[in-house]
């Protein structure tokens, strides 16, 4: 238990803490941004930011992780705020929570193993181009010293790494940052900053209940935005984990991550704050900078709070243009730059999933839209694919008149009409014998066309016997054939 204790807290205390600044810094315009996206006061935001990193920190299934208010959740809030203003939209980040707590002892972060890889390259790929995208706005319409000061940033990200000792010891992003707000201080430039981005909150964040009718009507104006939010949510922390787990060579407790989340956002909505889920682009800077633990977390919650709080006066000096500059830098480490040179090597089918997640992602700016696109493409596919190997032989035996049909491999929907068309239902013969000792059947397709076969048979007068059925399949076509059971012929038409 000590040993845990260590290993999540205490193993890697000054690369936690430096990330954590590096983090809180790159919250702040963000969370600002997202509130704007959804219509609240930035305070929403930066209070959601701040409870969501603190609460996961000690609640979530995977150290090192940030999860704060996030433009996804941000975008499925507007017409709830619109419509019923910031009281419903509490009120909604809360059964939120409630739903992704039900997720978590439902063990549905399980169903992550049925997202391929080529759907968790196209999202990190989508995600890496709307990251890159969120920034042109800070690029657009601007003087040069923007493009000079961003330009800069990218080089000190990238070569401050260079130096000796020193520059493994500090993070460059957090170097980038402050050292282009010193820059911009001392020599007076006149350059969008994150001050320009709203005003920031003065006071701690307190208890607050939702100003809303608790009836009926109240649950079926929030539930719908609810379960959107919770699913984008879980959706988009799972894809989060998957990475991080990559980058960190570790494993992620999903379930707990599920349930966390949940805790997390009901605190965020008891404070105040709007629903949130992890970052994926927050959480490669923590690892970039070396943070590992859930200190590095923690560290970047209560940093975001203290700077808001204690810290505002330089923090609203610090240009947008360093800002961008580090959230470039993220999206170039988030694309998966190997799958170009993959789509010559993978198969097309593996191509096609992955760049159809890619363009729904960001035509829709829809995580969700893109992941579910990718993943009914990739089980299709593998239905198709998987459907190609049944096959089905015979022989004859002349002595017993008698026609052998030997099966190999999976029957199912995508499968069965071959299934079926392998018979010769002509052949006037007296008995035919259906082996099935090496194959399965898995769903009432696949039953539904042995009735047919078993029928037809009967029906051009031959005898049909079906020997080999394993246990399992034995099992689906005793509860749902009908060949073998009174008016077969009537139940197979429907009649």
């Amino acid at each position: 238990m000590i040993n845990k204790l260590k290993a999540d807290w205490l193993s890697n205390i000054r690369g936690d803490l430096l990330a954590g600044i590096v983090v809180a810094l790159a919250l702040v315009p963000e969370a600002i941004a997202f509130s704007i996206i959804a219509g609240v006061d930035p305070k929403v935001g930066l209070y959601a930011s701040f409870c969501i990193a603190v609460v996961i920190a000690f609640v979530g299934g995977r150290p090192g992780m940030i999860s704060a208010a996030t433009g996804a959740m941000a975008l499925l809030m507007v017409t709830l705020v619109k419509e019923h203003g910031l009281e419903y939209l509490l009120a909604a980040t809360l059964l939120t929570g409630l739903l992704q707590i039900g997720a978590g002892y439902l063990k549905l972060g399980g169903l992550m193993r049925f997202v391929s890889r080529s759907v968790v390259t196209g999202f990190v790929n989508a995600l890496a181009i709307l990251i890159f995208m969120a920034q042109l706005p800070e690029l657009t319409n601007v003087t040069w010293h923007v493009y000079a000061m961003t330009a800069a940033g990218l080089g000190i990200i990238y070569l401050f790494p260079l130096i000796p000792v020193i520059g493994r010891i500090l993070p460059s992003p957090l170097i980038c940052i402050v050292a282009l707000t010193a820059v911009a201080m001392v020599y007076n430039i006149d350059i969008r900053t994150v001050g320009d981005m709203g005003q920031l909150p003065d006071t701690l964040p307190i208890f607050l209940w939702p100003d809303v009718p608790l009836n009926l009507e109240t649950l079926m104006i929030i539930l719908p935005y609810s379960v959107g939010l919770a699913v984008v949510g879980l959706l988009e922390s799972m894809m989060t984990a998957t990475i991080v787990d990559d980058l960190t060579d570790t494993t992620s407790d999903r379930n707990r991550e599920c349930r966390g989340q949940g805790i997390a956002n009901i605190g965020s909505g008891l404070l105040g704050g709007m629903a949130g889920c992890a970052m994926i682009g927050q959480s490669i800077i923590n690892i970039k900078s070396g943070g590992r633990t859930r200190l590095s977390t923690l560290a970047a919650g209560v940093f975001l709070l203290l700077m808001v709080l204690v810290l505002d006066q330089w923090l609203v000096q610090i240009p947008m243009a360093a800002l961008v500059a580090v959230m470039i830098m993220v999206s170039i480490g988030t694309f998966s730059w190997g799958s170009i040179k993959n789509l010559k090597e993978h198969p097309l089918s593996t191509n096609i999933v992955m760049v159809v997640t890619v363009i729904v992602v960001v035509a829709t700016h829809n995580l969700a839209f893109g992941v579910l696109a990718g993943v009914l493409l990739a089980a299709l596919f593998f239905a198709n694919k998987v459907g190609h190997y049944m096959l089905v032989t015979s022989e004859f035996d002349e002595e017993t008149d008698s026609r052998t049909y030997n099966v190999v491999g999976q029957v199912f929907f995508s499968s069965s009409e071959k299934f079926t068309e392998s018979f010769d239902f002509k052949e006037a013969v007296d008995n035919v014998v259906i082996d099935l000792t090496r194959a399965h059947f898995w769903d009432i397709t696949a039953v539904g066309a042995l009735d047919k076969a078993v029928l037809k048979f009967r029906r051009e007068g031959a005898e049909v016997e079906i020997i080999g059925l394993n246990e399992a399949s034995a099992t689906i076509v005793d509860r749902f054939g009908v060949h073998d059971k009174p008016g077969a012929v009537d139940q197979l038409m429907g009649h």
